[in-house]
């Protein structure tokens, strides 16, 4: 397996991007959803490049696409979380669509460099 140092990666970069995107959008949301929505979206947020830092110092490729499978699964728990906001109407809309698109965007990295890892073509450092 080729190691992979995770602040090069590219999807590790958009993710700190999308965590910090996260933690300011949180702080427009009504305080009732502190325990809620707000904790949860923090939690994911948090968990995306933190699984991916994770994947990229074990041993085996296998092992570095279950952490990549879990980070991608806490984008989609961030996009749901994101789309009852928005059924909710909270926060500022410009944000919270920015946010879905960044979302989505990642969610394509990540998939794509999770299957580049599986099939063994692992030039895909940044």
């Amino acid at each position: 397996m080729v190691k992979h140092n995770f602040k090069k990666l590219i999807i590790w970069q958009d993710a700190m991007t999308l965590c910090d995107l996260i933690y300011n959008y949180t702080e427009t949301l009504p305080i009732k959803e502190k325990y809620n929505l707000i904790n949860q979206l923090e939690k994911c947020g948090v968990s995306i490049p933190s699984n991916i830092a994770e994947g990229s110092g074990k041993r085996t490729s296998n092992h570095f696409s279950e952490f990549l499978t879990t980070s991608l699964s806490s984008t989609y728990e961030v996009e749901t979380q994101l789309l009852i906001c928005q059924k909710r109407k909270y926060g500022n809309e410009k944000d919270l669509e920015n946010l879905l698109l960044k979302v989505e965007e990642l969610q394509k990295k990540i998939f794509n460099f999770r299957e580049t890892i599986i099939n063994g073509k692992q030039t895909m450092l940044s």
